[in-house]
């Protein structure tokens, strides 16, 4: 998937392509030791090209699949892509080249995400 910050960015927020895990319900995702909420009704509507949230800082991502072409950042947008370098040969199967240009992407550790914590914390905000 393709996840880039979006939360004052101007398009040239942080953005990485990794793995992410998904909620039994499709609307969150785990990714990069964070959460991330699917934005719903108003607040998609106002979201300034973003499509979910995080779920601790309340910042706002976009968060979608990967374009074979490479070209994932919005044509406004700028910097480096970070690259799980766990997936590079898999990355490189999917788009349509066949090497990465290290002026447009960074290799990358992605830390795992403990779930468990965002469950909980779900689950006081109930009680």
């Amino acid at each position: 998937m393709y996840i880039e910050h979006k939360s004052g960015q101007s398009d040239n927020g942080a953005a990485w392509i990794g793995k992410v895990e998904f909620s039994k319900s499709g609307k969150s995702i785990y990714f990069n030791g964070q959460a991330f909420k699917k934005m719903t009704g108003t607040a998609f509507a106002y979201s300034e090209y973003s499509n979910y949230f995080d779920f601790e800082t309340g910042e706002t991502y976009w968060i979608s699949g990967i374009k074979k072409n490479g070209q994932n950042r919005h044509c406004a947008g700028a910097g480096k892509l970070r690259l799980d370098k766990t997936i590079v040969q898999e990355y490189l199967s999917l788009v349509d080249f066949d090497t990465l240009d290290p002026q447009n992407y960074e290799l990358v550790d992605i830390k795992p995400t403990d779930k468990a914590k965002f469950t909980e914390m779900e689950n006081e905000s109930i009680r």
